[in-house]
């Protein structure tokens, strides 16, 4: 299991040459709660965002995300509907239970690497219940209705 802010700018090598490709800037994710792939910020001076699919990666380490060649990241047209800080991000997004209940505002998200689903958001209630009582994550693994103004989650049929 990984979060989010564990791979934020985690550099990305190629397997057989083990050249260097580019850095993991956010995830895309999609609207069943799915991680579909990572983006990826790839350049010198003018860098640009390209897209890996998460099926093309073939291991995610602690030190780096390992891809057998540059030619699986595709060059990104549109930001995805869904990413973690990019347009339109789910970071601070208001997370309720399906009963009505809030839980928080969005921080970070556990994802299994090898197929992209999500178990599980990391939500604060800001800094001082973070300091007092700790980080609260939420596990669930039915997947959330992501909407323009908050995230519903199924907590109690986990």
């Amino acid at each position: 299991m990984r979060t989010y802010s564990l791979l934020k700018g985690m550099p990305i090598y190629n397997v057989r040459s083990g050249k260097k490709i580019g850095d993991v800037c956010d995830l895309s994710i999609s609207d069943n709660g799915k991680v579909t792939g990572l983006l990826v910020k790839k350049g010198v001076f003018f860098k640009q965002t390209y897209f890996l699919a998460i099926d093309k990666v073939s291991s995610f380490g602690w030190d780096g995300v390992m891809i057998e060649s540059s030619e699986q990241l595709e060059k990104l047209k549109s930001t995805p509907e869904n990413t973690i800080s990019h347009q339109s991000p789910l970071y601070g997004k208001m997370m309720l239970s399906k009963s009505g209940d809030s839980l928080g505002l969005l921080k970070d998200v556990y994802f299994q690497e090898e197929v992209g689903t999500i178990v599980g958001y990391e939500v604060t209630d800001g800094f001082f219940t973070d300091i007092t009582e700790g980080k609260q994550v939420i596990e669930t693994y039915l997947p959330p209705a992501i909407g323009k103004d908050a995230i519903i989650v199924d907590v109690n049929d986990t």
